[in-house]
């Protein structure tokens, strides 16, 4: 059974988390402890709210050297809705840029939908050697909470394997999952969305 920590910082699903990545088979461990989190099979980073608050948060219990320091060790991480933003490199909102973890170059924007939030189910584009959406049909629904979003994927191609990147469309089509060997991220909710979510956390757990 594989080890992993649910990243307590002040900000996320953090029950509802620990206790969907447990449905699935892992032993849970919510926490914010340093050496904790940096040693488990895997780290869950999840955020609710907005980007400058769950950054706070996340520097406030060394959140952004967990995961540097894991990835640099090819340690897996996935990150949860504003978990996900998180790891681009910079948050806009109201006018206001918070600097964020700058795993991935790339900005999270305000979408521009006649509707926002983008709440409720929705269809997302994985590529066909997608790991975390093996298995699941390209018609299955995911539950969505967010304004914001990746609207433009920036990493440039390079001499290594370029990452996976899933999109989604609400009024226009933003970044819904990303996978980049350990680093791997979803902008929906997978701990709310059935049991196509136990399906991706399953599959996560598999890269463990």
């Amino acid at each position: 059974m594989k080890n992993v920590v649910i990243l307590d910082y002040g900000s996320g699903n953090l029950r509802s988390a620990e206790r969907a990545v447990a449905r699935v088979g892992a032993d849970v461990t919510v926490t914010s402890d340093f050496e904790t989190a940096l040693n488990a099979d895997g780290l869950v980073v999840p955020g609710v709210g907005a980007f400058a608050a769950c950054m706070e948060g996340l520097k406030s219990v060394r959140g952004e050297q967990i995961i540097g320091r894991r990835l640099s060790g090819g340690r897996p991480v996935l990150g949860i809705c504003v978990g996900m933003q998180i790891l681009f490199s910079k948050g806009v909102e109201h006018g206001i840029t918070t600097e964020g973890c700058d795993e991935w170059p790339g900005t999270v924007e305000r979408l521009h939908a006649p509707v926002i939030p983008h709440m409720g189910w929705n269809t997302v584009k994985a590529p066909e050697d997608s790991v975390l959406f093996r298995g699941i049909d390209p018609a299955t629904r995911f539950y969505f909470v967010h304004s914001y979003a990746v609207r433009r994927w920036e990493l440039e191609p390079g001499r290594f394997t370029p990452p996976l990147v899933t999109w989604s469309e609400h009024g226009e089509p933003f970044v819904a999952a990303a996978e980049n060997g350990p680093l791997s991220a979803a902008q929906f909710h997978p701990e709310k969305s059935g049991d196509a979510g136990a399906t991706l956390l399953t599959n996560w757990l598999t890269t463990l």
